[in-house]
């Protein structure tokens, strides 16, 4: 599936736009022969979630994916703007063909720094078509109207001149799909691609239905769709059959033992309906039904483990089944106090359930509770009743209640499979077999929910997570970027849902906003690298917040989706030297934000213009740390320091308190610690000035390497490898560690460092004793927070150099 990632990011050249035409949304453009077409409105998002997906990653090792992959290659260079289709189909030598549709922007395309980048213009019947070639890989593409429309294939670019018809049918299944999503599929019929879901060899897509269009979201550790289905002729397709019936709740798994390989299970509010249906589609003729076992059976499944099979009846009259089992009561066994009968229709189940069912040996059966199970195999009879009374079915499993949250209750088919059983579905649909690791999908899911003339379809491919045990610390995402990482990840909030995002710079100077499930939001270029932290503003005042920073020549003001909240970003011309600071006096959200330059200060309202009321103009000498506002009673302080002088300012500019004595100043940042403006001198003193200019200096036997952070009333220092948290000092084994944060989260302190040469992250309570289970790996400092809905906190860190890890403490 790694194929994914390249498919998506196509590259084609093209000079000049050909004739009008008709068509005027995206997939009116779809070539007739597509049997998969993928819809995006975030190619980054998309690539990124594929690149991060556990289970893509392991498909991507199949040769039929890797062939295709290297195919697209010199296809990775396209930047649209909005939503692009990718289509795939097969030639009439069977090879797999791409086309990309998507429409034309300025900077769709930049073809400067493409090395062996060859551009030949062609015709066709009075059409322009651009053939491009690198390293020897050659594709087309042409633009009709406003969309750009390129090809593996020349053949399916001259059809795309020659046939301009609106697909009426793919148009309405294709409307319902999102636009937010990770990405959106919809299947042709008779597309070569995917043969089958099923486990059974009698089910195949092809005779199952006709379009399928789903909704796909890819996390690290999960693979989630959902969409509908539907079979324009409900004669010929399977997924009729369910046609006039109510979906009732699925039960099966309530009796299906945990290592069996899996079950599916269909169910129906009235047997002689669906059996009606049956008949229809199996073209036979309507007989009276020689057994009446099914009039009270609201669910029928099939459980499978390796070669062997059993059939489930769920009934909601056990009774009534039982009397019209009197015939076959002959007990062949008693295990576990439970009888085991023997059964002699055992063709019953395949004669009237075809082709959901072709197992066709059952001969004998027990009854457990409303649940009446048959098999011509003693110990999977007697397997099904051990785990039914020890309660140890799939539906007791942790790995089975996690999937069953994107599952329907009820619903016409549902399939559920072990690794080895989606080993061998997955087999099914390639070319080639292949030896997958999927051990920890212990649970993949898919099912149909029948509505009127059409089918909803979800589907789930989820890694089962080892249960994390008390004071554990666990590793929930891995999340690869395309460039190593500029600075260090950090959580921002996200104000629809409370929770935190994540966001991080690469190399290139992209911003990306990261939910906190590892899906890319967002990637966005910036002109130059974000200094300090990222702070979030409600600009509108309306609860919406935005991400407010500064590069070296930039003001930015960014909203959730990445757009850029006019007027800014405000451009400077001299350097900006510190990171922007945000200052809210009032809680009012009146923001005032001030530039920092050299030795000047530029205070900015919301509008990008300067607040004229700031007197401020200059420092003796260039300001070496960010500025800090601070409230102490009804007054306000503005605070920050040269090498040499220490200014504490009012709201307007003005000098509000003035240092007694001068000294050496370091460039650690300034802290209200007890009342006191705190920071230290270049020989590692601590030095604390209160409101009236009294000037405390106190000698912590601090390095000139060395660095602080407080809260209003707690003091950490790390000097070389001391840590000291409120004087108790911890000796770490000697390295490299990142400067100390501090969190006050739940009413608790946490001190954390990062040695950054042995790549370990040491976390401390305020009585400086390191948390269980630390430290762990990592690369950077940390940001600590709680980021979902549970009590747990999480952090990230810098992993590879392209790496964000995100921890939880458990």
């Amino acid at each position: 599936m790694r194929f994914f990632c390249f498919s998506l990011l196509l590259i084609s050249f093209f000079s000049c736009s050909n004739t009008k035409s008709s068509r005027t949304t995206l997939i009116d453009f779809v070539p007739e022969n597509a049997s998969i077409i993928i819809k995006t409105s975030n190619l980054e998002s998309l690539k990124s979630s594929i690149n991060n997906s556990d289970f893509l990653q392991r498909l991507s090792k199949n040769n039929t994916y890797k062939n295709l992959e290297n195919k697209l290659k010199p296809l990775s260079y396209i930047n649209p703007l909005g939503e692009i289709l990718i289509c795939f189909s097969e030639d009439l030598n069977d090879s797999v063909q791409y086309s990309i549709i998507t429409k034309y922007n300025e900077g769709l395309l930049t073809t400067d720094s493409l090395p062996n980048f060859i551009k030949e213009t062609l015709n066709y019947k009075n059409k322009t078509i651009t053939k491009s070639t690198i390293n020897k890989h050659i594709f087309y593409s042409t633009l009709i109207d406003s969309t750009f429309f390129a090809s593996s294939s020349k053949t399916i670019i001259n059809n795309l001149f020659d046939n301009s018809n609106k697909h009426q049918k793919l148009n309405k299944i294709y409307n319902t799909t999102s636009h937010d999503k990770t990405f959106s599929v919809v299947l042709k019929p008779n597309n070569t691609f995917v043969k089958s879901f099923f486990i059974e060899d009698s089910l195949s897509l092809k005779m199952f239905t006709n379009y399928i269009a789903a909704d796909v979201e890819i996390n690290q550790n999960e693979f989630y769709f959902n969409g509908i289905t539907k079979a324009t002729d409900s004669t010929k397709s399977l997924i009729n059959i369910f046609k006039n019936t109510i979906p009732q709740d699925t039960q099966i798994q309530n009796i299906t033992p945990s290592n069996s390989d899996g079950f599916m299970s269909f169910t129906f509010d009235n047997f002689k309906t669906i059996e009606t249906n049956l008949m229809t589609f199996n073209k036979k003729d309507s007989i009276t039904n020689t057994t009446t076992v099914f009039d009270d059976i609201i669910e029928i499944g099939v459980i499978y483990e390796g070669n062997d099979r059993a059939i489930v009846l769920n009934s909601t009259d056990v009774i009534a089944t039982k009397d019209a089992l009197l015939n076959e009561q002959n007990v062949i066994k008693t295990y576990r106090e439970t009888d085991i009968f023997s059964f002699n229709q055992p063709v019953v189940f395949a004669k009237t359930f075809n082709p959901l069912i072709t197992y066709n040996s059952a001969n004998m059966y027990c009854v457990l509770d409303n649940f009446f199970v048959f098999s011509d195999h003693l110990e999977m009879l007697q397997n099904i009743i051990v785990n039914y009374q020890n309660k140890t079915t799939i539906s007791d499993k942790s790995y089975f209640k996690d999937i069953k949250e994107k599952l329907s209750n009820a619903a016409s088919l549902t399939q559920v499979v072990s690794p080895s059983t989606l080993k061998s579905i997955l087999n099914k649909n390639l070319k080639e077999k292949q030896i997958y690791k999927l051990t920890n999908y212990n649970a993949s899911a898919i099912q149909f929910v029948y509505d009127n003339n059409f089918a909803h379809i979800n589907g789930i491919i989820k890694k089962s997570k080892t249960r994390a045990s008390t004071n554990s610390v666990s590793e929930e995402l891995n999340i690869k970027l395309d460039k190593a990482l500029l600075n260090d990840p950090q959580f921002v909030k996200n104000h629809i849902t409370k929770q935190k995002e994540i966001v991080v710079q690469d190399i290139n100077n992209n911003l990306y906003l990261i939910s906190n499930k590892g899906k890319i939001l967002w990637k966005k270029q910036l002109q130059g690298s974000v200094l300090g932290r990222i702070k979030q503003i409600d600009i509108y005042k309306n609860g919406r917040l935005q991400l407010a920073f500064a590069t070296p020549s930039r003001v930015y003001v960014i909203d959730r989706n990445g757009k850029n909240v006019g007027p800014f970003p405000a451009k400077f011309n001299d350097e900006i030297t510190e990171p922007l600071a945000v200052f809210d006096y009032d809680k009012r959200k009146n923001y005032r934000l001030l530039v920092t330059q050299g030795k000047n200060l530029l205070m900015y309202n919301v509008k990008a213009k300067i607040v004229k009321g700031f007197l401020f103009k200059s420092a003796n000498s260039r300001i070496v740390c960010q500025p800090k506002h601070f409230r102490m009673g009804s007054k306000d302080y503005i605070a920050f320091k040269t090498q040499n002088k220490f200014y504490i300012l009012d709201r307007t500019g003005k000098t509000r308190v003035t240092p007694k004595t001068s000294n050496n100043y370091s460039n650690q940042p300034v802290f209200l610690y007890k009342n006191t403006f705190t920071t230290t001198t270049l020989t590692g003193n601590l030095v604390s000035i209160d409101t009236r200019g009294n000037v405390t200096t106190k000698n912590l036997n601090l390095s000139e390497k060395h660095n602080i952070e407080t809260t209003s009333k707690t003091l950490v220092t790390q000097s070389e490898n001391r840590l000291t948290i409120k004087n108790k000092t911890t000796e770490l084994d000697f390295g490299d560690y990142s400067n100390p944060k501090l969190f006050y989260i739940q009413d608790k302190i946490y001190v954390s460092t990062t040695d950054l040469q042995s790549h370990k992250i040491y976390l401390y309570d305020s009585q400086s004793k390191l948390l269980s289970n630390f430290p762990v790996y990592g690369s950077s400092s940390i940001t600590l927070d709680n980021i979902d809905k549970d009590r747990n906190l999480e952090f990230i860190t810098k992993g590879e150099d392209n790496s964000i890890i995100l921890y939880q403490i458990n």
